[in-house]
């Protein structure tokens, strides 16, 4: 049903949506993913602390032979499905107001985007994961060049487009490499399969090209060159989709992926490693262009290429409190996220830029965002008792005790340059802080223009998800229950041989105890505080730049060459990003076979 609706109601709209008055349309796509929304929760309460298996059509095992696709909602699956829809809820909400009468194709493209995402999350077969996905691609595509009549909004999508499609062509790849030797492509039956094998390079070669293409959508380095090509120009509320979910399903398939099918046969250790140094050098990459940047969009994109590092780092360590961690993480984020790109898309349509050099102390009048705008950022930089900053803090622990000292300092830093580059942007436009710089045009900030005639007052649908979202990010982080159901749900996760048996076999659900660690510790607060103090440090520094010290000046200039390297890599051209993408490839299948082949 959270699959089948929304598509259902996609058709309907496209086919007589046309003929509707605008409020109808908004009402009925509202009440689509309002009744997605309750059957996800109903899902998630199902689920418990085992899994609710369905075989599609009714096509069972039997005696050993399966030939159906199977539908697998452990507790994390749930969650994230109804994370997207509780985001698109947010996003229709927000967009009632927001675009001028767009007829139904943004609500059209919005339904089957919240399908594939529900989908990909529920599903247990390594070939529908790629169907959804690519559902999911093909709408973001659209949706990245939805005003197609702005030169800027076609090429962003044809950057995203390309890259992606070609990362789904080496995901195919690596499924056809599969079938080939296992004939299934069910994760149960791969995993089955696969069990006692010793690795060959066909298995080695097959995980990481499924891996290529899922690492494309969830934006890590070197395959990540579209992301903030397409969020510049991509509507602010598809960013927010964009930012809090798709990325995270990208990660979420990884680790589902090597759970499920592939941890009986690739060692823990090597995959660990591949996986922890890729999100360790995605973060540092994705936070140091981030603070670099002065385009709203752009900078809120490449933080969430940074946290996507921190994200996949901590998935990567391979047991439960890492996945809880991370997963804590990207509800957390998905919130404060999802808030700023939602206040983003208001400073684009009340001042007609999202250049926070042309905006210096342009929103000094305003009333209630500045508050909304400085708590994100504080949020993102990971304060306590946000549900970020806890997602962050059992990250730290996790990577600690996985023999990785390197997580806290990497998180902490990341962190504080992020909300850093928010409250520098939120200083400059709200307060009007620090001197007036000179508009170089440095930075690329002709991207998108505003998307009506900019606002004369802020609406209250939509200003009300942004509020909600924030709150949603703090209960996460306050309410105890929260941090031990994902730990429990984390420990389900994890547990190749109960998935299997559930879903292969119809055995009863194994008893789980809740993870302990997924909770608020002393060092773990002291963590968070730190990271937030940091970021109103570097903001402050940042803002008043021309008043430092020589010395201090003399750092910056030496560090200038590596910053220009990594902002010419990010070039543009579409050329440049296929080639690190196969260049990618190929790094991780030197991280992961170097050693077992």
């Amino acid at each position: 049903m959270a699959i089948s609706v929304p598509i259902l109601l996609a058709c309907l709209l496209a086919a007589v949506g046309r003929h509707l008055p605008r409020l109808a349309r908004d009402l009925l796509a509202l009440a689509g993913v309002g009744g997605v929304l309750a059957a996800d929760l109903l899902l998630l309460l199902a689920a418990g602390d085992g899994r609710v298996v369905t075989w599609v059509g009714g096509w069972q095992p039997a005696s050993g032979v399966t030939v159906g696709i199977v539908l697998v909602a452990d507790a994390l699956a749930a969650g994230l499905a109804l994370l997207a829809a509780v985001l698109v809820f947010a996003v229709m909400v927000f967009s009632i107001r927001y675009f001028e009468d767009v007829g139904a194709h943004y609500h059209v493209l919005v339904l089957l985007f919240l399908a594939g995402m529900t989908g990909f999350a529920l599903t247990g077969d390594l070939f529908d994961m790629f169907v959804f996905f690519e559902l999911m691609g093909a709408v973001a595509y659209a949706l990245t060049g939805f005003f197609v009549e702005e030169r800027t909004s076609v090429q962003g999508a044809l950057n995203f487009g390309i890259v992606n499609s070609l990362g789904a062509y080496v995901s195919l790849m690596g499924i056809s490499l599969l079938y080939a030797r296992f004939q299934a492509l069910g994760l149960p039956q791969l995993s089955v399969a696969m069990s006692g094998r010793p690795p060959d390079a066909l298995v080695v070669a097959g995980f990481v090209f499924v891996c290529v293409g899922l690492l494309v959508k969830a934006a890590v380095v070197p395959f990540h060159f579209w992301t903030a090509d397409a969020e510049a120009v991509a509507p602010a509320p598809v960013c927010v989709l964009f930012s809090g979910v798709m990325v995270a399903l990208g990660v979420y398939g990884v680790a589902r992926v090597w759970w499920t099918a592939f941890s009986e046969a690739l060692p823990h250790d090597v995959v660990s490693r591949a996986l922890v140094v890729l999100g360790a050098v995605t973060a540092v990459v994705g936070a140091v262009m981030c603070f670099s940047q002065r385009h709203l969009k752009r900078l809120l994109a490449y933080s969430t290429i940074a946290h996507v590092g921190l994200f996949l780092a901590a998935a990567g360590t391979l047991d439960a409190a890492g996945t809880a961690g991370a997963a804590v993480y990207v509800l957390g984020h998905a919130a404060v996220k999802g808030s700023l790109f939602l206040l983003a898309g208001l400073v684009l349509d009340r001042y007609g830029s999202v250049d926070e050099v042309r905006l210096h102390g342009r929103g000094r009048n305003a009333r209630i965002m500045p508050w909304l705008f400085f708590l994100a950022g504080f949020a993102l930089a990971g304060l306590p008792p946000f549900g970020s900053g806890l997602g962050k803090a059992i990250s730290e622990e996790a990577l600690s005790v996985a023999g990785w000292p390197v997580g806290p300092p990497l998180f902490v830093l990341v962190s504080a340059l992020t909300g850093a580059a928010v409250l520098r942007a939120g200083a400059r436009i709200y307060l009007g802080l620090g001197p007036v710089p000179a508009d170089d045009r440095d930075d690329r900030t002709e991207d998108e223009e505003a998307e009506e005639v900019p606002l004369s007052r802020v609406r209250l649908t939509m200003i009300v998800p942004v509020a909600v979202l924030l709150a949603g990010g703090l209960a996460l982080g306050v309410v105890p229950a929260a941090g031990r159901a994902v730990g429990t749900a984390a420990e389900v996760f994890v547990d190749r041989a109960g998935y299997v048996a559930q879903s292969l076999q119809n055995a009863p659900a194994a008893p789980v105890a809740p993870l302990a660690e997924a909770a608020w510790t002393p060092v773990g607060v002291a963590l968070g505080l730190l990271s937030a103090a940091l970021a109103a440090g570097f903001a402050a520094l940042a803002r008043w730049a021309p008043r430092l010290p020589q010395a201090l000046h003399r750092t910056a200039r030496a560090a200038g060459p590596v910053l220009h390297g990594l902002r010419r890599l990010h070039s543009g051209r579409i050329g440049d990003y296929v080639a690190w993408l196969f260049l990618g490839t190929a790094a991780l299948g030197a991280l992961v076979g170097a050693q077992l082949l």
